[in-house]
């Protein structure tokens, strides 16, 4: 008998439990969360009617998990406005190219180097280029950042890269599942994503004065239901136009951040986001089977640390480009470290291809690796500042040891 059911809700005891030891451990719960999913998932026993594989509720809790990342990117959104978004624009530009180039070149020079074929190399650099909107958003949240002027730069660069998320999948899907490469359609990708941002951003200006009567309901259950009518259907228009859902459900929210309603929807909204955003993370960690990553660890241990290096350097050009402080820059090049969703299409795109069976196992751990060590570098990024400024600072007073104080001749 198929105890659907109780399978949820012994996911949730998971969760809450993973949450409790966040808390008593003033930890980030996000790699918690993905690791508890690791434990169990269908490689996990069965004990009487527990059953730690989660196979019947698989589909539901993904789902679940889907809708986390689209509470977690809506909610980012109500942070910000589009007033402040477009002020930054062309900062934003600058430093998406920046942040983009540098990975994509590390991505594509990594596999290179390691001997794989063009289509696998094509691969690796979509999976180590995307950063996790989700573990992103969620980051910003916990740290308390939403009000720091560094994040519009990192709200930018999310925007920025869904927008190559849609172009790539688009040039990446023809190469392997029809054997070529349509620049039409990369360019179509293109502008119909930027069409989608643009537009839904400018018919959500136009109709403000309407959205703040329409919104004016003094019920809280059919604001809600309103809200999240908005939310999802705005996310299924992006899904269908083939821009990412995660991108419509951030546009939705960067328009009703210009409402007279906006204290409303956030205190109506965030235990969604805190709920369905925790599932996420565990269904995350449902697909990772720790049995299968003896065979990627080095090459999957070198393409973390390259990540690191072209992330913190891409993320100190974009900042300082847009004339942020050494430190704000700093916040941005560790605060999106982590890879995570678009990492995992990307590869079930290549395994739907039957590419090499070694990019499963090296997907899962790179993925893995830095969707822990993202939240842990954002939350020490203030200690690894101070550490690199006092290392630059000595290195100085060595090369110039006349200066400064030291001795006189």
């Amino acid at each position: 008998m198929e105890y659907i059911l109780l399978e949820i809700g012994l996911a949730l005891v998971l969760i809450a439990l993973c949450g409790i030891l966040a808390v008593r451990l003033r930890f980030s719960i996000v790699p918690i969360l993905i690791l508890a999913g690791m434990v169990v998932g269908p490689h996990a026993p069965r004990v009487g009617v527990l059953d730690f594989r989660f196979i019947v509720s698989a589909p539901v809790i993904n789902l679940l998990g889907r809708l986390g990342v689209l509470f977690l990117m809506f909610y980012l959104g109500l942070e910000f406005s589009l007033g402040r978004l477009m002020r930054a624009s062309r900062s934003i530009i600058t430093g998406g190219t920046v942040y983009m180039s540098i990975n994509f070149m590390l991505g594509v020079v990594f596999p290179w180097l390691l001997g794989w074929p063009l289509r696998e190399i094509l691969v690796a650099a979509g999976i180590t280029t995307i950063s996790s909107s989700a573990i992103v958003a969620k980051v910003i949240v916990d740290l308390k950042r939403t009000a720091n002027p560094e994040t519009e730069m990192i709200l930018g660069l999310m925007m920025f890269q869904d927008v190559f998320v849609a172009i790539y999948l688009s040039v990446l899907s023809g190469l392997l599942l029809g054997g070529t490469i349509s620049t039409a359609r990369a360019l179509s990708s293109a502008a119909l994503a930027l069409g989608v941002i643009l537009g839904l951003l400018a018919v959500g200006h136009r109709l403000m004065p309407q959205l703040n009567r329409w919104l004016n309901i003094p019920s809280d259950e059919a604001f809600l239901l309103v809200l999240l009518a908005m939310l999802i259907w705005g996310a299924g228009i992006a899904e269908t136009l083939q821009v990412p859902d995660a991108l419509g459900a951030l546009l939705v929210g960067l328009v009703l951040a210009e409402t007279d309603h906006i204290e409303r929807i956030k205190h109506l909204i965030v235990p969604f986001r805190d709920f369905f955003g925790a599932l996420f993370f565990f269904s995350f960690g449902l697909e990772v089977d720790p049995l299968s990553l003896g065979g990627a660890i080095w090459p999957a241990l070198m393409a973390v640390v390259l990540t690191l290096i072209g992330n913190f350097v891409a993320g100190m050009l974009a900042g300082r480009s847009a004339g942020f402080s050494f430190r704000a820059s700093t916040n941005i090049g560790l605060t999106i470290v982590a890879r995570g969703e678009f990492s995992i299409i990307i590869n079930n795109l290549a395994r739907a291809a039957g590419l090499q069976p070694g990019l499963q196992p090296f997907t899962a751990l790179y993925v893995l690796i830095l969707a822990i060590l993202g939240p842990l570098l954002a939350k020490n990024s203030k200690t690894i500042y101070s550490g690199l400024n006092r290392l630059l600072q000595a290195a100085s007073h060595g090369q110039n040891p006349g200066c400064c104080g030291g001795p006189r001749q």
